[in-house]
C-alpha cells in the first residue's frame, strides 16, 4: 500500500537529487529514507529510481507517482487543515430540525449565542414535528433534532422516559414543558383559574398536531368523554385565534404561547396537570463532533433561562 509518508520521502528524493540530501531536509537519517524508499517500490511493484553514482534520477514509473503525489500530499494538507477547523469549530455546519414552538422559542437564543462564540460554524433550521423529525435524524437529513413526547396517560413524566422509541439515540434533557387550557375570554370558566378537563367535555376543541392531539383525545377519554375536535391546525396562532374568536377550547405547550399574543383567549391550569418532556436528540457518533456538542450546549442553556 502507498502511504502519504512514502509520497513525501519521494518528492523530497526528487527535489534534492539524493538519499542524504532529502534526509537532511525531512529530518531523518539518510538509512530511514532509504528504507522508505524501498518500501514504496515493493508498494508500487516497479523500480522508481535509478542510482548513478552519486545521482539518483527518476524511472518514468517515478516521474508518473510524483506527479500524482503533489496533487495527492496537496489534498491530504486541505482535508487536514479542514478537519482541524471543523474540531476547532473555525468551520462545519449543523443542521437543526425543530418543532414550531421550539424554533420560536429555545432556538432563537441558541443560534444566536453558537454564531457569536463560533461564527465560522454554519447551523441551519427546518421545522418539522415529532416522529417526522427523529426520522430526519436516523436517515441522515439532520444532525439535531428537537423533538417532544407526553408521558402515558395514568403515569408520571419519569416514567414516560422509559419506552424504547429514543433508546438508539444520544437525549440531551432540555426541559419539561407545562399544559394548560385556553378558552375565549367571554368563556363561562374564563375567571376559574383552574378547572378539570372534564368541565369542558362538551365544548367543541381544537387540536394541534397528530402527537398533540393524540395525547389529547387520550387524557379526555381517561376522564370519561371523546373530544369532539372541530378543528385541527398546527399552526400555534391560528389555534389561538380560533379560541379568541369564540370557536371553540384548547389546551397547548406553555412554550407554544410565549412567542404568541394570546388576543381574546385566557389560560387556564387544567387537571390532571400534563407535562410534556422537551428534549434534544442525535446520534451517538454526531454527539462527538464538537460543533454538535456546542449547539446542544446552546440549546439547553437556553431552556433553562
Amino acid at each position: 500500500m502507498i502511504e502519504a509518508r512514502h509520497l513525501r520521502v519521494l518528492r523530497a528524493v526528487a527535489a534534492t537529487g539524493s538519499f542524504s540530501a532529502a534526509a537532511r531536509e525531512l529530518g531523518c537519517t539518510q538509512p530511514a529514507v532509504s528504507q522508505q524508499m524501498k518500501a514504496l517500490e515493493g508498494a508500487a511493484g516497479t523500480p522508481l529510481l535509478i542510482r548513478t553514482g552519486r545521482e539518483t534520477r527518476l524511472t518514468e514509473a517515478g516521474r508518473a507517482l510524483l506527479r500524482h503525489a503533489t496533487g495527492i500530499l496537496a489534498g491530504l494538507a486541505a482535508a487536514e487543515e479542514e478537519v482541524a477547523a471543523i474540531a476547532g469549530l473555525r468551520a462545519g455546519r449543523v443542521r437543526l430540525v425543530s418543532f414550531p414552538s421550539g424554533s420560536s422559542t429555545l432556538v432563537p437564543m441558541a443560534l444566536a449565542e453558537m454564531r457569536a462564540a463560533h461564527p465560522g460554524t454554519r447551523v441551519s433550521l427546518v421545522e418539522a414535528e415529532p416522529p417526522g423529525s427523529v426520522e430526519m435524524l436516523r436517515a441522515g437529513d439532520c444532525e439535531i433534532a428537537l423533538a417532544f413526547r407526553y408521558p402515558r396517560v395514568g403515569a408520571d413524566v419519569e416514567a414516560s422516559g422509559s419506552g424504547a422509541e429514543w433508546d438508539d439515540l444520544v437525549l440531551r434533557p432540555l426541559l419539561s414543558d407545562r399544559l394548560v387550557g385556553v378558552v375565549p375570554e367571554g368563556h363561562r370558566l374564563a375567571g376559574a383559574g383552574a378547572v378539570g378537563i372534564a368541565e369542558l367535555a362538551g365544548e367543541p376543541w381544537i387540536a394541534g398536531c397528530p402527537r398533540c392531539r393524540g395525547h389529547l383525545v387520550e387524557v379526555c377519554e381517561s376522564v370519561g368523554f371523546t373530544p369532539r375536535i372541530d378543528f385541527a391546525t398546527d399552526d400555534y396562532p391560528a389555534v389561538i385565534g380560533l379560541v379568541g374568536a369564540g370557536l371553540g377550547v384548547a389546551v397547548l405547550p406553555e412554550l407554544a404561547l410565549e412567542s404568541v399574543r394570546a388576543k381574546g383567549a385566557t389560560t387556564l391550569e387544567v387537571e390532571p396537570a400534563v407535562r410534556r418532556e422537551v428534549v434534544a436528540l442525535t446520534l451517538p457518533d454526531l454527539a462527538r463532533v464538537p460543533a454538535v456538542a456546542a449547539t446542544l450546549d446552546r440549546l439547553e442553556r437556553a431552556a433553562r433561562r
